[in-house]
């Protein structure tokens, strides 16, 4: 059939009964290859639902496959004249184009002179409109990202409902009228989060940054299972090491949400807080410190970075990347061998970057060995003759390297995961316990021949652990997750009991709040009563741990207030654009004269817009992961550095063929993980 040659046929499977399934996010769709084209060029007023997960460059190349075959539906086919008639200029109506109408672009409006070039091409309304909103980008410098943000499209599809003629609000209307009213809107969308709290408390949390200008910021965030919101930013640069103005602050910010409804306060590490923390457990008995996991998660990462073979792996990594990605011509030529995947990865901080670049370079390694020993390769003009070409071509047809990606990976990779667990402002408090004793215990797994290199790695996470990132609410939450406290293999020390007792003891102050709690605990860990139905059983591994105790520790009353409290609780800060505070994105030259109060509100609305999304369950999208390239990183950005020297460590044989070659097996909570 001749459907059958459409080029679009590569993104899509051709199934019975007319339909075909995309390639990228499985769905299927009924009607051919032309809905599949809709769906992969994310146009909207289509009919069909968009991917979500198809790659930018084949969204651009099927949109431009859609246009020209509009292009030539539109081009009238010349009615071939009956033999004996001619025609002739005169026969034809001057009102009736032979071709198109001619309309002016909206660069040529801006550039009259060229108006000239642009009447010999012909640009449809949709053209114009999409040339109109590329121009307001450029024009404002705005990030490409913006257009990924759920209120471009709904913005786009409300002007167009309005017809021609629509004139958009002026500069004064935005800070006065629509600030105003869409502050009002996200409030109303927070008002019932304070019922939330009197059943499940909240989390406060100081995220805290510096910009440019050497000024500290401190944002306050306020997280329960339903939403994380923004709060408040304050400038605390004047004040950033007067223990006494700090802890004034933290005062008024448990205040305002009220002390009876915190449970804990993150606070990130920029600033030091041990004078602060001590103010707020001496004047706030039910109310807990604790670091931020993500924060401490990352300071493992950057340890990791810094070990002599690591650090030499990831500058080899570099010399590959900076090589293909600062010329065009080389990056599309390696582009055609890994199908237009990229082999690098931006993630929130810089550790992170480097672990997955190195995965996704991992994942290409013999489509760039195949591409560095091809014919092409060798004649391409931004390889003839170069150092960093020999240096690159060197360094990916040497298998030690590619064994020190690997190990790179599989010990990087347990911790990627609790980032992942932890930064999308999921109640992670009753699991980060468990992760952290699954990822030593990978590394004792993957070292089970080699002793100093487990050590070493061990000292470097233990020392974050017991130093930093571990509390009694950590100990307590494991001890009150039902797939923790019911799996037989578990074996709880007399530590994290301990630990568990001290929580219980602060939340519940007086013996007459502590009446029969013992009692409580033994049917929770013996599973007596609604603790041990058959539908409690079977939602222990399904459904969160607050909500588990929800519905079925109402035998437990006491216990089951307390357990709803801790377990309904982050353990870090939101990870969203962390490269980029959106205060400091706001506070920027061009307002720089604009009133306090609006800039708070923009501050306030821009944060509870981006922390209102969805949490998205699709398991292409990374929480720990940006969406774009960083083109200024030490991966892409050429510096000046000697050619990377041979590897000098060795590694023993094994198979690299597959990132799964090494099976971790379940961990428990043992000794090694209390030094004991």
């Amino acid at each position: 059939m001749v459907r059958e040659k459409d080029v679009c046929w590569e993104y899509g499977d051709k199934l019975d009964g007319n339909k075909v399934r995309c390639k990228f996010c499985l769905r299927v769709l009924n009607g051919g290859i032309s809905r599949l084209k809709h769906h992969l060029s994310r146009l909207p007023s289509k009919g069909v639902n968009p991917c979500s997960k198809v790659r930018d460059d084949v969204t651009d190349r099927v949109r431009a496959i859609i246009a020209a075959k509009d292009d030539i539906r539109e081009i009238p086919v010349a009615k071939k004249p009956k033999l004996g008639e001619t025609s002739s200029p005169g026969s034809i109506l001057p009102n009736k184009p032979l071709l198109f109408v001619e309309t002016s672009s909206p660069v040529a409006k801006g550039f009259p002179a060229l108006n000239q070039i642009d009447n010999f091409s012909s640009s449809s309304d949709e053209e114009n409109a999409e040339e109109s909103i590329a121009l307001f980008f450029f024009e404002n410098k705005l990030d490409f990202s913006v257009a990924r943000s759920s209120s471009y499209q709904q913005m786009i599809e409300a002007i167009g409902k309005c017809g021609s003629g629509f004139s958009g609000p002026s500069a004064e209307t935005l800070k006065t009228k629509w600030l105003e009213r869409i502050k009002s809107k996200v409030n109303l969308g927070l008002k019932d989060t304070d019922n939330e709290w009197v059943r499940t408390g909240c989390t406060i949390i100081a995220d805290t940054w510096t910009d440019n200008k050497s000024r500290a910021m401190v944002n306050f965030l306020v997280s329960s299972p339903s939403r994380t919101f923004f709060h408040k930013s304050v400038d605390v640069s004047s004040y950033y090491k007067n223990i006494k103005s700090l802890a004034d602050l933290f005062d008024s910010v448990i205040q305002e949400i009220g002390p009876e409804s915190v449970v804990q306060i993150i606070v990130d590490g920029a600033l030091s807080y041990s004078g602060v923390a001590n103010h707020i457990l001496q004047n706030y008995g039910t109310i807990f410190i604790s670091p931020c996991a993500s924060h401490c998660v990352n300071l493992i990462l950057e340890d990791f970075c810094k070990i002599d073979w690591v650090n030499r792996c990831i500058v080899q990594a570099q010399t590959i990347t900076r090589f293909i990605y600062n010329s065009t011509s080389l990056l599309e030529f390696m582009k055609k061998f890994t199908a237009g995947q990229d082999v690098l990865r931006t993630g929130i901080t810089k550790a992170v970057s480097s672990f997955l670049s190195l995965q996704a370079l991992f994942k290409q390694r013999s489509k760039l060995k195949l591409m560095v020993n091809s014919a092409e390769y060798s004649v391409n003009s931004a390889c003839v003759n170069k150092q960093q070409s020999i240096s690159c071509a060197s360094i990916l047809d040497d298998n030690e390297f590619w064994r020190a990606v690997e190990e790179c990976i599989a010990i990087s990779e347990p911790f990627l995961r609790i980032l992942r667990e932890v930064a999308d402002g999921k109640p992670a408090i009753g699991f980060i316990y468990e992760l952290m004793t699954k990822a030593k215990e990978s590394i004792r797994t993957y070292y089970i021949m080699d002793e100093s290199k487990c050590k070493t790695f061990l000292d470097i996470v233990d020392k974050s652990w017991h130093n930093q990132l571990h509390t009694s609410l950590h100990s307590a939450g494991a001890f009150l997750n039902p797939c923790i406290q019911y799996n037989p293999e578990v074996k709880f020390l007399a530590a994290i009991k301990e630990d568990f007792f001290n929580v219980l003891e602060k939340l519940l102050p007086t013996p007459e709040l502590r009446q029969n709690i013992t009692n409580q605990i033994l049917l929770f860990q013996r599973a007596t009563g609604m603790f041990g139905c058959n539908l409690a059983k079977e939602a222990r591994d399904t459904v969160s741990p607050g909500e588990w105790w929800e519905q079925y520790g109402d035998s437990t009353p006491v216990l089951q207030k307390a357990a709803i409290r801790i377990l309904s609780q982050v353990c870090s800060t939101p990870t969203f654009d962390k490269q980029w505070s959106a205060f400091q994105q706001i506070h920027s030259e061009k307002r720089n004269k604009i009133d306090k109060d609006s800039l708070n509100d923009l501050v306030y609305i821009n944060y509870n817009l981006k922390l209102g999304r969805p949490r998205s369950k699709s398991f292409d999208l990374d929480p720990i992961q940006l969406d774009d390239i960083d083109m200024t990183s030490e991966w892409v950005e050429e510096i000046e550095t000697p050619s990377p020297t041979q590897w000098l460590d060795r590694f023993g044989s094994y198979d690299v063929s597959d990132l799964n070659t090494r099976q971790f097996s379940t961990a428990f909570f043992g000794a090694n993980d209390f030094g004991l």
